[in-house]
C-alpha cells in the first residue's frame, strides 16, 4: 500500500509541476500586462508540434531543437504578439473587452493554423525531452518559479515590473520604458508556455484541440494564486496533481463509481470552478466596459442579400445541401451570443455548452431515456428541451451577478468545461445515442425549410429584446451597468434574463444542429468550439444579428472542405486584428471607402460668394423686428423652464439659460410633476453614526447627515476626506460597516442602488454615466421608465427643462462632448420624478455660461421641495449655490453651517 501511494504521489507530482509550470507562466505575463493570456495553451501546443517536426520529421538532434524551440521561438512568439496585437491596444486606451477578444483570436488562430499544417488527428511520437521521472519536471517547476521570484524581488527589472503592475502611466512619466516590460513579460509567459508544452506532449495526446484545452483548465492554479503570487501556484499545483492522482484509488461500487472517476480525471477542472465561483474578486481591474461608441448601422439592402443567400441553398443538392443545413442552426447558436454579449454585455464563453445540452436533452427525449418523461416525437422534444435547458442558464447568469470582467470570463468558460467534462465524455450519458429529424421533414430540403422557420423566430426574438423598454434597459446595462443601476434598471434580474434567453436560444439551435447532422457528437460542443464561436461573434458585430448570421456561414463554409481549421485561422485573424480596426471588419472596409473616395471641396466662384452674401443679407429680420410669436402649448403640457434658445450649438443643442423670472415652473415631484406619492411632505434622507472601512482605513467614522427637502446640502473637504465613500454609501454601492440610513420612516440601509431609486433617490456620477449607444431621448427615457413613474411625460419634461429637446434628441450619445452628456445625465436622473438628488461634481467639464444655467435649475428643484446633495470642489460654486455646507475631514464632518459663514471660517483659518 505504501509503495502504491509513493508511485501516486510521483505520478501527482509530475502533473502538478506541469501545472505549476502553466501557473508561473500565466502570472508573470498578467503582472507585466495585465492581460490574462487565454492564448497560452495555444501556445504549448505549437511549441510541441514544432520540436516534434524538428526531432521526428526532419531529424534534428534533441537539444538543437529544444534551443531552438524553447530560447528562440517560444520567446519569439510573446514578443511578436505583444509587439503586433496588444501594444496596438494598449495604444488606444487598454480596452479590456478589446484585450479578451484578441487573446482569443490568438488562441483560435494558432489552433487553426496548427490544423492546417499538422491536421487534425493525434500525433503519439512527440519526443521526451525531460525523463518520465516527476523528480525532473518538479525541479524544472521550483527552478523557474525560484528564479522568478528572486528576479522580481531583488533586481532593477523587478522593480520596473512592479512598478508597471501598480500604475502603467506613472511608471512611464518615471521613466521606465513599459513597453520594454511588458515585451520581457511576454517573452517569459511563451517560454513558460512552450515548455509546458514540450513536457506534456509525450504523455497526452498531442492534437490542435486537446493540448491547448488541457493547459486552460490548470488555469485554476493562477487564479487560487489571484494572479499574483508565485509561490501559491506551485503549491496548489502540487497538490491538486497529487490529489488527483490518489483519487484513482478509490473503487466505490454504485452510482458513485462514474462521478468519482469523472472528479478524479478531471480535479483542475473541479478546482477551476470552485476558483472562479469562490474568488470574485479576481480580476476586478479588468472589468469589461463596452467601448462609448455609437452602433454602426447595417448597410442598406444587408438583409435583402442575407435573405437571398439564406434561400440559395433550397437549389442545392446531395452534399453542398447536406452542409448547407448546418448554416441556420449554427446561426441560432450564435443568436444566443448576440443576446448575451451583444445585447447584455455580458461576457460567455460557455454557450458550446447549452447548445451540446439543448442537442443531448432532445436526443434523450426523444430516445425515451430522460428520466420521468416519456418518449417524444423529434419536434417536441426539441420544444421540451429548449425549457429544459433554458433555467440551466442560471449556471451563468447568477455568477455574473457579481463578477464582470475576467472574473465572468473565467467563471463562463469554466462552466462549459464542467459540462463538457461531467456530462458530454460520461458514457452513460451519451452511448448509443442517436437523433432523426421530424416527421414529414426528413430530406435535407424539408429540413432546411424548418431550420429557417425557426431561425426567422429566433431573429424576431431577438430583435424584440432591442425595442422597447426592454431593450433600452438591456442597452443601458451594456453600455454603464452602475448608471443603468442608479437609473432604477433592476440590473441582476436583468443578467438573468439574458443568460436564460441566450441558454434557450442556444439550446434551440444546439438540436437543430444535432438533427441536421442525425447524431449527436460530444466533440462538437467542446469548450475551443466555444470560444470560437465567441470570437467570431464579437469580431463581426456582437450586436448584429446579422454579423451573427455572417458569422455562422463562415464557419460552416470555411470548414466544409477537406481541411479543418480553416474557420479557426480566418475568425483568429480577425480577432488579433481588433487593435488595429475596433470598430470591427465592416467599420474598417468603410473607412478605407471613404478614404479611397476623396473628393476636392466644392468652392463658389467670386460671382456665387457675391450672390450668397446678398441671399443671406436679405433672408435676415431687419433690425428692431420682433421675431415671429412662438405657438402657444396645451394647457396641459408644462411650459419649458428656459426661453427661447439661441442658435444651436456644434452638438445640435445650446445649453440651457435657466429661468427667466419663475422658477416655479418645476412642479411639485422634479421634472415629472408629480406629488409625493405619501400625500404628506416630502421627506428627508439621513443618516446616523456611519461607519467605513477599506482594507483597514477608515473611511467614514461616525457621521450623522440630514438632507431635508426644498434644501441644497453641500459637503466638501479635500481628496481622502470620506466624501466619495459618504455618497456611495447614500447612493447604495457601498454598504456601511455599521450605521443606518433612512428615506423617511423608511430603512434603506441595505436596499440596492435601483431599489433606492424607485424610491425616490437620484444620482449623477463624477466620471459620466451615460449610454453612449443610445440617442439622448433614449437615455433620459431610461430614466423614466425605470423610476417611480412610468408615464413618459416626465421624459419629455426632462428634456425640454435641460434644453435638449432639439435636433440633439435624436443623436447618439457617444458623439456629443462632455457639457451636453451632463446635461443629458441629470435629464436622466430628473426623469425619475425623485425627491432626493445626489450629485457628484455635477460641474465637472461644463464651461461657465452651462455652470451658470446648471446653478439656476438646481435652485429651481430645491424651491420645488427636491432635497439636494452636492459633492463639489468649486468652492464659488457651492456658496453660490448651497443652502448648507459640511466641511469633511478624516472621515468625519468637522465643520456645518451657511456657506458664507464655513467659507469665511475656512478662508481665515487657512490664512493663519
Amino acid at each position: 500500500m505504501s509503495s502504491l501511494t509513493y508511485d501516486l504521489t510521483l505520478a501527482g507530482l509530475s502533473v502538478g509541476g506541469a501545472a505549476a509550470l502553466t501557473g508561473i507562466g500565466l502570472i508573470v505575463t498578467y503582472r507585466a500586462t495585465g492581460v490574462l493570456n487565454f492564448a497560452h495553451g495555444a501556445i504549448a501546443m505549437v511549441c510541441a508540434y514544432v520540436l516534434r517536426q524538428c526531432v521526428v520529421e526532419w531529424g534534428w538532434p534533441l537539444w538543437l531543437a529544444a534551443t531552438v524551440t524553447l530560447v528562440f521561438l517560444a520567446p519569439a512568439l510573446g514578443v511578436a504578439l505583444e509587439r503586433f496585437v496588444f501594444r496596438p491596444l494598449s495604444v488606444l486606451g487598454s480596452d479590456p473587452a478589446q484585450t479578451l477578444v484578441a487573446s482569443l483570436g490568438v488562441f483560435v488562430l494558432l489552433v487553426g493554423g496548427a490544423a492546417l499544417a499538422w491536421g487534425q488527428g493525434a500525433r503519439d511520437d512527440a519526443p521526451e525531452l525531460v525523463s518520465a521521472d516527476p523528480w525532473g519536471q518538479l525541479a524544472v517547476a521550483l527552478v523557474l518559479a525560484a528564479g522568478v521570484g528572486a528576479v522580481i524581488r531583488w533586481t532593477r527589472f523587478g522593480r520596473e515590473l512592479r512598478a508597471v503592475v501598480d500604475d502603467r502611466r506613472l511608471a512611464v512619466l518615471g521613466g521606465i520604458d513599459a513597453d520594454r516590460v511588458a515585451a520581457a513579460g511576454w517573452a517569459f509567459g511563451s517560454f513558460t508556455a512552450g515548455l509546458t508544452g514540450v513536457l506534456l506532449a509525450p504523455y497526452v495526446r498531442l492534437d490542435p484541440y486537446g493540448l491547448p484545452l488541457l493547459v486552460m483548465e490548470v488555469v485554476a492554479v493562477a487564479v487560487a494564486a489571484r494572479m499574483r503570487s508565485l509561490s501559491v501556484a506551485v503549491v496548489v499545483a502540487l497538490g491538486i496533481g497529487v490529489a488527483q492522482s490518489q483519487l484513482t484509488r478509490l473503487h466505490p461500487s454504485g452510482w458513485g463509481e462514474p462521478l468519482l472517476q469523472a472528479v478524479g480525471a478531471n480535479l483542475f477542472v473541479v478546482a477551476l470552478l470552485v476558483a472562479a465561483l469562490v474568488l470574485p474578486r479576481v480580476g476586478t481591474r479588468d472589468a469589461l466596459p463596452r467601448t462609448a461608441t455609437a452602433r454602426v448601422p447595417t448597410p442598406p439592402g444587408a438583409w435583402i442579400v442575407a435573405a437571398v443567400l439564406f434561400l440559395l441553398p433550397l437549389g442545392f443538392a446531395g452534399s453542398d445541401l447536406h452542409t448547407s443545413v448546418q448554416v441556420p442552426a449554427l446561426g441560432v447558436v450564435l443568436l444566443s451570443l448576440v443576446v448575451v454579449t451583444g445585447r447584455g454585455g455580458q461576457i460567455s464563453l460557455g454557450q458550446a455548452a447549452y447548445a451540446g445540452l439543448g442537442t443531448l436533452f432532445t436526443a434523450l427525449l426523444a430516445a425515451g431515456r430522460f428520466p420521468g418523461l416519456p418518449r417524444l416525437p423529434e419536434l417536441a422534444a426539441l420544444a421540451v428541451a429548449v425549457l429544459l435547458v433554458a433555467p440551466l442558464g442560471l449556471l451563468t447568469g447568477w455568477p455574473a451577478i457579481s463578477r464582470r470582467g475576467l472574473a465572468l470570463a473565467l467563471a463562463t468558460f469554466a462552466v462549459g468545461v464542467g459540462v463538457s467534462r461531467f456530462v458530454f465524455a460520461q458514457p452513460y450519458a451519451v452511448s448509443g445515442l442517436s437523433l432523426g429529424r421530424p416527421a414529414g421533414f426528413d430530406s435535407d430540403r424539408a429540413y432546411y425549410v424548418l431550420e429557417l422557420l425557426l431561425l426567422a423566430a429566433a431573429l424576431l426574438a431577438t430583435h424584440a429584446l432591442r425595442r422597447g423598454r426592454t431593450g433600452r434597459a438591456l442597452a443601458a446595462m451594456r453600455d454603464h451597468e452602475a448608471g443603468a443601476s442608479a437609473a432604477g434598471v433592476r440590473v441582476p434580474s436583468l443578467k438573468l434574463l439574458a443568460f436564460v434567453a441566450g441558454a434557450a436560444l442556444a439550446a434551440l439551435g444546439g438540436g437543430l444542429l444535432g438533427m441536421g447532422l442525425r447524431a449527436f457528437d460530444p466533440a462538437a460542443y467542446d469548450p475551443v468550439r466555444g470560444l470560437l464561436w465567441f470570437a467570431a461573434v464579437v469580431v463581426l458585430g456582437a450586436d448584429s444579428t446579422l454579423g451573427a448570421l455572417t458569422a455562422a456561414a463562415l464557419l460552416v463554409g470555411l470548414d466544409a472542405g477537406a481541411r479543418g481549421g480553416v474557420a479557426a485561422a480566418v475568425i483568429g485573424l480577425l480577432a488579433v486584428l481588433v487593435g488595429r480596426f475596433p470598430g470591427g471588419p465592416y467599420e474598417a472596409l468603410r473607412t478605407a471607402t471613404r478614404r479611397l473616395r476623396t473628393r476636392p471641396t466644392p468652392t463658389l466662384t467670386p460671382t456665387g460668394t457675391h450672390i450668397r452674401t446678398r441671399l443671406t443679407r436679405s433672408s435676415a429680420p431687419a433690425a428692431g423686428t420682433a421675431p415671429p410669436p412662438r405657438p402657444t402649448a396645451p394647457a396641459n403640457v408644462r411650459a419649458p423652464l428656459s426661453p427661447p434658445r439661441p442658435p444651436a450649438a456644434a452638438d445640435g443643442a445650446a445649453p440651457p439659460q435657466g429661468p427667466p423670472a419663475a422658477d416655479n415652473e418645476i412642479r411639485t415631484g422634479g421634472a415629472g410633476g408629480n406629488p409625493d406619492p405619501a400625500g404628506g411632505r416630502m421627506p428627508t434622507l439621513r443618516a446616523r453614526h456611519l461607519h467605513a472601512h477599506y482594507d483597514g482605513f477608515a473611511a467614514l467614522d461616525g457621521v450623522d447627515l440630514d438632507i431635508p427637502p426644498g434644501t441644497i446640502t453641500a459637503i466638501i473637504g479635500p481628496n481622502g476626506a470620506g466624501k466619495s465613500t459618504l455618497f456611495h454609501c447614500l447612493a447604495g454601492t457601498h454598504r456601511p460597516t455599521r450605521g443606518h440610513i433612512s428615506l423617511g420612516d423608511h430603512d434603506i440601509t441595505r436596499l440596492a442602488p435601483h431599489t433606492r431609486t424607485r424610491l425616490g433617490i437620484a444620482r449623477t456620477f463624477q466620471q459620466l454615466a451615460v449610454f453612449p449607444t443610445l440617442t439622448v431621448a433614449e437615455n433620459v427615457r431610461v430614466g423614466a421608465e425605470q423610476g417611480r413613474d412610468t408615464d413618459p411625460a416626465p421624459a419629455e419634461q426632462a428634456l425640454r427643462l435641460l434644453g435638449l429637446d432639439g435636433p440633439v434628441r435624436a443623436r447618439p450619445a457617444a458623439d456629443l462632448p462632455t457639457g451636453t452628456l451632463r446635461r443629458v445625465e441629470l435629464a436622466r436622473a430628473l426623469a425619475g420624478s425623485p425627491r432626493v438628488l445626489l450629485l457628484d461634481e455635477p460641474a465637472a467639464g461644463l464651461d461657465t455660461a452651462e455652470v451658470t444655467a446648471l446653478t439656476r435649475v438646481l435652485k429651481a428643484l430645491a424651491a420645488d421641495g427636491t432635497a439636494l446633495l452636492v459633492v463639489e470642489h468649486d468652492l464659488d460654486l457651492v456658496a453660490d449655490l448651497a443652502d448648507v455646507v459640511h466641511v469633511m475631514t478624516a472621515g468625519r464632518i468637522v465643520a456645518s453651517g451657511p456657506p458664507d459663514r464655513v467659507l469665511d471660517t475656512l478662508g481665515a483659518e487657512e490664512a493663519v
